[in-house]
């Protein structure tokens, strides 16, 4: 039977670990998520044991074990998060974050609370010192979550507009790598809405963070 060969992109410690962006395996026709993992683990073995840790997208969207994977889709292995754009609410960029423009995108007359979450770039980190930090994503799938999770919270909260923007790149101390605001009619919502949103960002959205301390580098939530 005739394989079909299939290109995997791979993000973050996986690349490191892997030495390559890019990986090509061969599956049989009809093979499912399950057999392509089987067939990394074998193929590229210095990811195999990070594998169980690891969700796949198949055309920007996260896929169970018995998906079926077709000649051409564009498939990434998504390693945990450390946790352009779909309109000026939902940004990824390598420029500084203005928080008060994040704000400015979710005002209006009907929403009286605005409650908004800033992460910034610490000093200390798992007991280590910080000189600075990377951040990745795929971000054709990233700016695609995103958006879905602002209209999930919007769905939820009655009246809620809710804006995500997310740095990339290198990172100074003291520099802001996140912003979101949520505004509702009244301030519960606001609150809820924000924490939904972060939690949900720092769940499934494929950004990855690598710290760099006085003990080396680290992917957060893989390991080096």
């Amino acid at each position: 039977m005739t394989e079909i060969v299939h290109e995997v992109l791979l993000f973050a410690a996986l690349r490191e670990r892997a030495g390559a962006a890019v990986v090509r395996v061969g599956l049989p026709p009809r093979a499912t998520v399950r057999d392509l993992l089987a067939a990394l683990a074998t193929t590229v073995p210095r990811i195999a044991s990070a594998l169980p840790h690891c969700r796949v997208a198949v055309a920007h969207a996260f896929v169970e074990a018995d998906h079926p994977i077709a000649p051409g889709d564009e498939i990434a292995l998504i390693p945990p998060v450390s946790g352009g754009h779909d309109g000026p609410r939902v940004r990824l960029t390598h420029a500084p974050l203005s928080t008060d423009g994040v704000i400015a995108s979710v005002l209006a007359p009907s929403r009286g609370g605005v409650a908004t979450f800033s992460g910034y770039v610490r000093r200390h980190s798992r007991g280590l010192q910080v000189d600075h930090l990377e951040y990745e994503a795929y971000e054709p799938m990233a700016l695609a979550v995103m958006a879905a999770i602002a209209r999930r919270v919007e769905d939820e909260i009655s009246g809620a507009a809710v804006a995500i923007h997310h740095r990339l790149g290198r990172l100074e101390l003291g520099e802001c790598a996140v912003v979101i605001a949520a505004a509702t009619p009244h301030r519960s919502g606001a609150f809820a809405a924000c924490r939904l949103a972060i939690e949900a960002l720092k769940r499934d959205v494929p950004i990855w963070k690598r710290e760099i301390t006085t003990d080396g580098a680290t992917w957060i939530g893989l390991g080096p």
